[in-house]
């Protein structure tokens, strides 16, 4: 919570607060429209489903030294901050099913953990031993 420690900036923070909170929409419409993709793909594809609550955790508006407002933008930040990766873990655990091939090396590209067990980029043999059964 550093900004506590920049009273000086309180307009700027005042002037932020809707930027943020008008974030909640596109996350809440996210949040809707994964679960629904999640629970059905998932199933029908006979992948395990994930936990949400590995990643979305709300709990810091229980402790009792923090203001109201701290206390709602706790909560909003361990929804926001938890979705996300939640979000991205349905997607990796898609590309996995669907796709598993690297992408081709270059530039800054960051590849996620994920992309350890796929193929190399551009290697047809290795494809075809394992998917042209």
């Amino acid at each position: 919570m550093d900004y506590k420690l920049h009273r000086e900036r309180r307009f700027r923070h005042f002037i932020s607060a809707p930027f943020i909170w008008m974030m909640i929409f596109p996350l809440v419409f996210l949040d809707i429209f994964l679960e629904i993709y999640h629970r059905i793909c998932f199933t029908l594809y006979g992948l395990d489903l994930i936990d949400r609550w590995q990643y979305i955790r709300i709990d810091r508006q229980r402790l009792s030294y923090l203001s109201v407002p701290d206390k709602i933008n706790c909560m909003y930040c361990g929804y926001a901050n938890g979705l996300l990766p939640y979000a991205s873990r349905i997607a990796a655990e898609t590309e996995k099913y669907w796709c598993a091939i690297k992408h081709k090396k270059g530039g800054s590209y960051n590849a996620p953990e994920h992309h350890k067990a796929f193929l190399k980029y551009d290697d047809e043999k290795a494809f075809m031993r394992k998917y042209k059964k």
